[in-house]
């Protein structure tokens, strides 16, 4: 799995999931706020990724927004740029704009609700409808575990997912020893690991991307 597909992270929806160990929040129940990422490639600072959610009464706003810069001997290896915005009705995403530089590679995805319960999505394999309410890989609302399928905001691909519940554990958020359950999402070429505080809230993430190096996301 390569890395620019582990962001979106940036960026982690279910398969008849099990209930939830923790103590789970209602479904739409975020409140407005920030979830700020230091990203670590094999234990070594490569960058950040910041997700600022607004919202309005049943209307919210995701704003997403990575870089990472790789280096190896003091010189630039890989860099990468995500920017996404992303427009919600409650739990279903009515809107989106994303822009991606995979170290010089650009691209660009676009959706649109069409108001006929479709999703129109533009990306780099054309234009496609879509049905029903679709999420992206929302990592930050406890829906996500609703889902079959999520939306690549990179490729405009959809992800067929599934989620299990691995286990409670105890993790370190800014120095402190914190109680949290950690959940994995499968479909991607590798297992997607999220840890959530046992209010529910996204705490960290990780996985394996290309070569076998470990990616990490920790809460700032």
């Amino acid at each position: 799995m390569t890395l620019r597909r582990m962001t979106m992270l940036v960026c982690a929806a279910a398969l008849a999931a099990p209930a939830m160990v923790m103590a789970v929040p209602a479904l739409g129940s975020p409140a407005p706020g920030e979830w700020a990422f230091r990203v670590l490639l094999d234990d070594k600072p490569i960058g950040e990724h910041r997700f600022t959610l607004s919202v309005q009464g049943e209307r919210r706003q995701m704003r997403s927004v990575a870089a990472f810069d790789v280096k190896f001997l003091g010189f630039s290896a890989y860099r990468y740029r995500l920017d996404v915005t992303e427009q919600w009705q409650g739990n279903c995403l009515s809107g989106l704009n994303a822009t991606t530089d995979d170290d010089g590679k650009r691209s660009s995805v676009r959706a649109r609700s069409d108001g006929d319960n479709k999703l129109r999505i533009d990306g780099a394999s054309g234009e496609q409808a879509v049905e029903g309410c679709l999420m992206t890989f929302a990592y930050w609302n406890p829906a996500l575990r609703t889902q079959t399928r999520l939306l690549d905001p990179q490729t405009g691909r959809l992800e067929s997912v599934r989620i299990a519940v691995v286990g409670q554990e105890t993790i370190p958020l800014r120095g402190q020893p914190t109680p949290a359950t950690r959940v994995r999402i499968d479909g991607p070429k590798q297992p997607i690991d999220i840890w959530y505080s046992e209010q529910g809230d996204w705490l960290a993430l990780q996985s394996t991307v290309a070569g076998g190096r470990k990616l990490v996301y920790r809460r700032e």
